[in-house]
């Protein structure tokens, strides 16, 4: 049985945790309203520029010369995966979701006979891949650490995803992410980048495919317009990806908490009834001397 010095110990440091866990739940609350609405607010304008794109894309079905960025390069043989995560964990299962699915995405695709690459987005799912499927990763990039992530960084990521198909790196490009729902879920969703794909719930049989005019051309809109959209839905992604760690980090902080404080409960009754047993044997001890003089 542990000594009273050691239970106080215990009790004191489980108290010191709780008040750290307290605080970054805290911490993440603040965080998460401004990510939330900040995801909210890009959430309309990407669907509805993937889905305007789409309708562009149907309408110009079956013409030629149409951007790799739209069609694809025609072949399905090698994908590129790019799974985005936080860069810190302490977010329960938000990072481990993301590695999960992505893990079952490339076996999946490899008993398929696919060729897979990886371009990793946040320290934690590349730490996590390198593990497994170090020759696979062509490159790695993290969120920002700033309070709010800059449209340059999906600049960027779009940029590089841009060169790597004109250079005939990949066929198709998949983006792996956490959807946020609430506070409470985050879903792992896969979305298809190149080429691009139908909204969901979107029937193409049963649509109205609208009629559209290109001033200047068709080819120069399609050529401005589809790498700015794979700019857009990244940045979307991203602060889908901000919003739902810090939303997942406060309900673990909270469970954190609470686990905390029963701990401490748990301590404190033990502390006690160790306290009175000791109190006890002492005056036993005591009684039983003075009854022997």
């Amino acid at each position: 049985m542990a000594s009273l010095k050691e239970l106080r110990a215990r009790i004191g440091s489980v108290k010191s945790t709780r008040k750290i866990t307290s605080a970054m739940k805290m911490v993440a609350a603040a965080k998460l309203r401004r990510a939330e609405a900040r995801a909210a607010a890009a959430r309309p304008y990407a669907d509805a520029m993937r889905r305007m794109l789409a309708e562009v894309g149907r309408s110009v079905a079956g013409e030629g010369g149409q951007p790799a960025l739209l069609t694809g390069t025609g072949q399905d043989k090698v994908h590129l995966l790019v799974p985005m995560s936080s860069d810190r964990g302490l977010a329960g299962a938000f990072n481990s979701n993301i590695n999960r699915t992505t893990r079952n995405l490339v076996l999946r695709l490899q008993a398929e006979g696919k060729t897979v690459k990886i371009l990793p987005v946040g320290r934690k799912t590349y730490d996590f891949l390198s593990r497994d499927f170090a020759d696979l990763i062509i490159g790695h990039r993290h969120l920002s650490g700033s309070k709010e992530i800059p449209f340059s960084s999906a600049t960027e990521l779009g940029e590089q995803i841009t060169s790597l198909l004109e250079k005939g790196e990949f066929d198709v490009c998949t983006l792996v992410y956490n959807q946020f729902r609430n506070v409470m879920t985050q879903t792992p969703t896969e979305m298809q980048l190149v080429p691009l794909a139908l909204p969901e719930n979107d029937n193409a049989e049963n649509s109205d495919v609208a009629s559209y005019e290109f001033e200047p051309d068709e080819g120069t809109m399609l050529s401005s317009l589809l790498p700015r959209n794979l700019q857009v839905q990244l940045y979307a992604t991203m602060l889908e990806t901000a919003a739902g760690e810090n939303g997942a980090r406060m309900t673990a902080m909270d469970n954190a908490t609470r686990n905390a404080g029963k701990a401490i409960d748990r301590l404190t009754l033990t502390y006690n009834r160790t306290r009175q047993t000791n109190i006890t044997n002492e005056l036993i001890e005591i009684i039983s001397g003075a009854q022997a003089v």
